[in-house]
């Protein structure tokens, strides 16, 4: 028993290791069995699985979403998914086309709802192939297969106009009330118009605020011009609305900067081909600064005189007093003398009148005073000047000299005149008109031909015949003087 017992410990452990052997070898069968199972699978599903993000493909997708989120994808991963976005922009195209043939074999009572599906899907469909090609335009500009793009936009291409040629008046009535009914089409334009009108009403509105702000402030500046001010409020006006605008685009997505540059592109263009203009310009600010006159100033510029009517940055614009409006180049107001007749509250008035030589000096100068000293229009201060100023050819001319308000001006002038003539009239005083006196040498007949000479001197408009010679008594008692008895030939 002690011999054997050893030996069958033995066989039982020999027998215990095979069946360990046989489980080992069973399981690792089965394990690669598994493994040889699943390694297929694994690669269907990895070759199933899409290389791009879930989600990109699905027609939902709003179109600002999906432009973001092709952002950071390559262009391996954008292929795949401009073929997927390929099937969306067939099915949607097939689906219209199916519509289509049945509005064509339908009635016209079921026509009319059919028309209403196909405008759905019409929309539905150029929503798909707004995200198609945007799909495509950033495959292509992260260098897609070149000739991958080309049949992918052929094939857009090609179906847009195969879905456009077959449309009737009908179809493209309701197409285009879907288009206008649509959030991302008319109502969205709409949206967008309506925001760029209350936007331009709005900065109207600030903007006349801030003109009526500018006004107040600059008329409190007692140094500055009406002209001047005028220009600031408009500069002021103007400005406000071109920053506002520049604004509005800028909120709207619209990209300003090259804006700028077109500006100062056509500044230079404007600035060689408006020469004159500037320099009416450049003259108009001048005038606008040194201030050398005013609105409803009278003036005398440019050989032409009248009041001052408005004063642009261009140009100046001038009433004549028979009411002729006339419209000066503010170069040639500038650039030549300018008498301002208004600038001061007061202005003198220049009158001459003339009396005879055989006239009372001193009566005459009182009543000038009377006549002067009783119009209500004259000023006490500066006193008026009244003197004999010229012993004229054919009267003894006075000076009459007084001030009064330069509004009043053409009145004291005008009342004068009259109230001059009928005093001198009243008082016997004379007015002598100008004279010409001749001298008639006779020849006697018995000397040789000699034809006669008649000496003759003529007046002007201040009275009378001007140089040296003889003068015979006139109406007013002058006496006559000799001729020196030279005869002339």
């Amino acid at each position: 028993m002690k011999s054997l017992f050893p030996g069958r410990v033995t066989t039982i452990s020999a027998g215990l290791g095979v069946l360990v052997m046989a489980c080992a070898l069973l399981a690792g069968m089965g394990w690669a069995h598994i493994a040889l199972a699943e390694e297929p699978v694994s690669e269907v599903a990895q070759e199933t699985k899409p290389p791009y993000p879930a989600g990109l493909d699905d027609p939902a997708i709003e179109l600002e979403e999906l432009q973001m989120r092709l952002i950071p994808l390559t262009a391996e991963q954008l292929g795949p998914l401009a073929v997927a976005w390929q099937e969306q922009a067939r099915t949607a195209t097939q689906a219209a086309v199916d519509k289509s043939l049945e509005i064509r074999a339908a009635d016209e009572a079921t026509a009319e709802k059919l028309r209403e599906e196909r405008l759905a899907l019409l929309e539905e469909r150029r929503l798909i192939f707004e995200k198609f090609s945007a799909v495509v335009s950033s495959f292509e500009a992260k260098g897609g297969d070149p000739a991958k793009v080309a049949l992918l936009r052929v094939y857009l291409s090609a179906i847009t106009i195969e879905e456009r040629s077959p449309l009737t008046a009908q179809e493209f009535a309701d197409s285009l009330l879907g288009w206008l009914v649509s959030p991302e089409g008319g109502i969205q334009v709409g949206f967008r118009i309506a925001v760029i009108l209350g936007s331009l009403f709005a900065l109207l509105i600030v903007a006349r605020i801030v003109r009526g702000w500018a006004r107040r402030l600059f008329a409190r500046i007692t140094t500055l011009s009406r002209l001047l001010q005028g220009f600031l409020v408009m500069a002021v006006y103007w400005l406000t609305i071109a920053f506002g605008l520049m604004i509005v685009l800028a909120a709207l997505g619209v990209n300003i900067t090259p804006l700028f540059a077109l500006v100062g592109g056509a500044s230079f263009i404007i600035a060689f081909a408006m020469q004159e203009t500037l320099s009416n310009l450049a003259a108009g600010l001048m005038i606008m600064i040194n201030r050398p006159f005013d609105e409803g100033d009278f003036v005398q510029v440019a050989g032409l005189g009248g009041t001052v009517r408005h004063v642009s940055i261009v140009s100046t614009t001038i009433a004549t007093p028979d009411n002729q409006v006339i419209v000066i180049p503010n170069s040639k107001v500038w650039g030549d003398v300018i008498t301002n007749v208004t600038a001061s509250d007061t202005r003198r008035v220049d009158l001459v009148f003339g009396i005879g030589y055989g006239d009372s000096i001193e009566q005459a100068q009182k009543v000038l005073e009377e006549v002067v000293t009783q119009h209500p229009l004259i000023l006490k201060e500066p006193a008026p000047v009244i003197r004999v100023s010229e012993l004229a050819d054919s009267s003894v001319n006075f000076i009459v000299r007084p001030w009064t308000k330069t509004s009043d001006y053409w009145s004291v002038y005008w009342d004068l005149q009259r109230a001059v003539k009928e005093a001198f009239d009243a008082n016997g005083i004379s007015i002598p008109f100008p004279q010409t006196d001749m001298h008639l040498h006779v020849i006697d007949k018995d000397k040789a031909a000699t034809p006669a000479v008649l000496s003759a001197q003529g007046g002007d408009d201040t009275g009378g015949p001007r140089g040296s010679g003889s003068y015979a008594r006139d109406d007013h008692g002058a006496n006559e003087k000799e001729d020196d008895g030279n005869e002339r030939d």
